[in-house]
């Protein structure tokens, strides 16, 4: 009987080490992301695309991409945290840290830190995305000045047939 329950408690933790936290849950669905994406952004048609990069450790996020505008946002696991690094056509890098929300459809992200510039500098401070089903998504990315919202961009994104 010993013997037993030993096994099942060997097996049990062996099956707690390999479960997914909520952060690499998160991750994998971002790496469902990767493709091409076309939607609208204020009135305007936008592209952005998703690519894989660092041997599947890393996601990039092209918004913009060709355009005076093109910006980078990279998503990767730090130490079993999920966060991005938003590479700005404003010139500054914020990095942001993953917050799990109560519904999965839902990748929220928040300021950690940020660099090439100060806190009351224009940034961007929050970034949620919605899951709307595997083809279409809506990410509204919030921006910060002077320690408060200053603005919303609010993408509709479908994603589009190779």
């Amino acid at each position: 009987m010993k013997r037993v329950f030993l096994l099942a408690v060997i097996f049990g933790l062996g099956a707690t080490a390999f479960a997914e936290t909520p952060a690499e849950a998160a991750f994998a669905k971002l790496k469902s992301l990767v493709g091409t994406w076309k939607g609208r952004l204020m009135g305007n048609d936008i592209v952005v695309t998703y690519t894989l990069t660092g041997a599947g450790s890393a996601l990039a996020e092209t918004q913009f991409p060709g355009t005076d505008t093109e910006m980078l946002t990279v998503y990767h696991m730090d130490n079993g945290k999920l966060v991005l690094t938003h590479y700005c056509s404003s010139g500054n890098q914020p990095s942001l840290k993953f917050t799990p929300a109560k519904d999965a459809r839902y990748l929220n992200f928040k300021f950690d830190h940020g660099s090439n510039m100060k806190l009351s500098d224009h940034h961007m401070h929050e970034l949620s995305i919605f899951f709307k089903n595997p083809d279409e998504i809506e990410s509204v990315w919030k921006g910060w000045a002077d320690g408060k919202e200053s603005h919303t961009a609010k993408f509709e994104l479908k994603r589009q047939a190779d």
